[in-house]
């Protein structure tokens, strides 16, 4: 093997697994001291637990998501039957057992400044978007594909995972790339 080419996969190889960064924009009326959360939920959609969350700042946000596995409550089987994601319409197919966390995005007021939400705060879900498409993220405990009808394929890697989900006519999957800026519109 050529050094040339040794060189840049050694480097690929040692680089280190980092959080993914999510940056984006919130429009609409949001009240002072609203944080934007990642929350675990349970297959049913319910909050588990606030992965992170950070203060919205002149209508911005950024998002270092840890890749740790969620909350045990949060994690289950990953099955045809609870794959209730973006896009997927049945009949759903997955490649393997793995158990698995949605990550959701959550807006809340911190009335008392403590940089985390407390059970007076409600919780407010919205939905994240990047050109058209939603933002969705998953951990999972090990690789494994999930198909759905009209072309949807997410090949998700152990940990955690991110897909822009675009639904038309067919359903497109790729890679969230974090460059892009996504966006979260509030009611009118």
């Amino acid at each position: 093997m050529k050094l040339r080419t040794f060189l840049p996969l050694a480097a690929a190889l040692a680089a280190p697994v980092s959080a993914l960064t999510v940056t984006g924009s919130v429009s609409g009326q949001a009240p002072a001291g609203t944080r934007v959360g990642v929350w675990s939920v349970t297959a049913f959609g319910q909050p588990v637990e606030e992965m992170i969350s950070s203060p919205l700042a002149g209508g911005t946000f950024s998002l270092n998501i840890p890749e740790r596995a969620p909350a045990a409550r949060a994690l289950s089987a990953l099955t045809p039957q609870n794959v209730n994601w973006p896009g997927v319409i049945d009949p759903v197919a997955v490649s393997g057992a793995a158990q698995a966390a949605e990550l959701k995005f959550y807006l809340y007021q911190d009335a008392n400044g403590n940089a985390r939400r407390d059970t007076s705060e409600a919780l407010r879900e919205v939905s994240v978007t990047a050109n058209r498409a939603t933002l969705f993220m998953a951990w999972v405990s090990a690789d494994v594909t999930v198909k759905a009808n009209k072309g949807y394929v997410a090949p998700l890697r152990q940990g955690l995972n991110a897909f822009l989900v675009d639904v038309g006519r067919a359903v497109n999957v790729e890679p969230y790339r974090p460059d892009l800026t996504v966006h979260v519109q509030l009611g009118r």
